[in-house]
């Protein structure tokens, strides 16, 4: 009688072990697309942050020639301090239209790498 359990336990180890392997696979499977959709999601972001900073740096920089306008040199006119704020009026202007035109061109971009992951 333990002979007979002994062979049907061995019997049925081979299709366990195929159905074992099968289920993993398949959970593997299953599981592998998210990982991608949240790569994709994750490179994004990581975008994004990359071109906050390079902003802020910009402003930095902005702030830092404007400090400079006022303390470089005494004897400057009205009329010069203008210039320099002009100046740098328009940097920081084209340093956030570049911003807001990169944030329209992420989603577009975050769009096209979900889809390349489906």
């Amino acid at each position: 009688m333990t002979q007979q359990k002994g062979d049907a336990a061995e019997a049925l180890k081979a299709p366990n072990e195929a159905m074992l392997q099968w289920w993993s696979q398949q959970w593997l499977q299953g599981a592998n697309p998210l990982a991608r959709l949240q790569l994709a999601w994750m490179e994004s972001l990581a975008e994004a942050m990359q071109f906050e900073a390079q902003c802020l740096h910009a402003l930095a920089e902005s702030g830092e020639r404007m400090a400079g306008c006022y303390t470089g040199d005494p004897t400057k006119t009205p009329q010069e301090l203008q210039e320099c704020y002009q100046r740098l009026i328009e940097d920081v202007t084209q340093t956030h239209m570049r911003r807001l035109e990169k944030v329209a061109q992420l989603s577009e971009d975050f769009r096209k790498r979900i889809w390349e992951e489906i």
